[in-house]
């Protein structure tokens, strides 16, 4: 459901230059002088832009906007934007970008983000927090490794992988391909596929496969991909939770079909015992993308799920987005 309009807010597009393209976002900032507490959101894989929408899913009620829209009710800005592969300018960007996108450019377009919230007067430099979905729990993560100058205060992790992306994306075909009659020859032919990516060779999907795997694997080989796709597929999102030295919240919803709750989770937890500053939350209807999913989750299926994601009558779970928001109004009052 479209928020409603937040008359406590004020909210400003704002542009920034990264090499030879641009990157474009939304600041919104809550009523009064501030200075205030401020999250950086970093979206999803694949073409999600500011909003987390993306034109591979229906549906424009993107979960970054009403994080956003929420956080300004209580006293914590936000900037929001597009990676130089999605939204708006997507495709002149592309044209400049084919070959160099990578794990590093990702963590640049975070980076321009964190300065322009820096530089902005009714923002606290001392409280910038990182809010990332998914692949860009990963980023986020590389971001704080890398000891930049502006450090985050903090990181919320929405359904960071606790595995390593070649093995979790193994996980969730196997779990699709389970009950098709030819499920276990399909994934053979998957592996042996991957194995010629991994050894830097033509992925050459077999015809028999369905038209969904051969997408996927014909995607991981495209040259405008690589070699973000090769460093992608081998990075590891406990390893990096297990270096990380400032607060954290993982958020991982049990009804999310594409990160478990349970066998990532698990290894999450692992990766931070005997630290402190790791908080784990696992809403009990929180999706992926951290929507209220009201379904049993042994009804959740794959493209089904995703098609709901976004759906106008979607909202924020409300477990969730009120462990966020009391977790972060914490933090940014210190």
């Amino acid at each position: 459901m479209t928020p409603t309009p937040n008359p406590a807010a004020d909210s400003t597009d704002v542009e920034w230059p990264l090499d030879d393209t641009s990157l474009y976002g939304t600041l919104v900032s809550p009523s009064g002088p501030g200075p205030f507490p401020a999250a950086v959101m970093v979206a999803g894989s694949g073409p999600t832009d500011r909003d987390w929408n993306t034109p591979l899913l229906p549906g424009t009620n993107g979960s970054a906007r009403l994080l956003a829209d929420a956080f300004a009710r209580v006293g914590i800005a936000s900037l929001r934007y597009d990676k130089r592969a999605s939204g708006a300018h997507a495709r002149e960007n592309m044209q400049r970008l084919v070959g160099k996108v990578s794990m590093q450019s990702h963590v640049d377009e975070l980076a321009g983000a964190v300065r322009i919230l820096s530089s902005n007067p009714r923002v606290r430099r001392d409280r910038i927090f990182a809010v990332a979905n998914s692949e860009g729990t990963l980023h986020a993560m590389r971001y704080q490794l890398q000891q930049p100058e502006l450090a985050l205060a903090g990181l919320v992790l929405i359904a960071p992988p606790g595995r390593v992306i070649g093995d979790l994306a193994r996980s969730q075909l196997a779990a699709q391909l389970a009950p098709l009659p030819t499920g276990n020859a399909m994934l053979a032919l998957y592996d042996a596929a991957i194995a010629r990516f991994a050894a830097g060779e033509p992925v050459a999907p077999d015809p028999s496969l369905l038209p969904g795997i051969q997408a996927l694997l014909q995607s991981l080989a495209t040259p405008a991909n690589l070699p973000f796709a090769r460093e992608l597929w081998t990075t590891d999102g406990a390893l990096l939770l297990s270096q990380i030295d400032v607060p954290t919240l993982v958020v991982i919803g049990q009804k999310d079909v594409q990160v478990d709750w349970q066998a990532d989770g698990e290894r999450l937890q692992l990766a931070a015992a005997g630290r402190g500053g790791v908080t784990f939350t696992f809403p009990e209807h929180a999706n992926h993308v951290l929507k209220h999913e009201s379904r049993p989750r042994a009804e959740l299926h794959g493209a089904q799920v995703g098609a709901t994601y976004n759906a106008e009558d979607a909202t924020l779970d409300p477990e969730a987005t009120h462990a966020i928001i009391q977790w972060l109004t914490a933090l940014g009052a210190d």
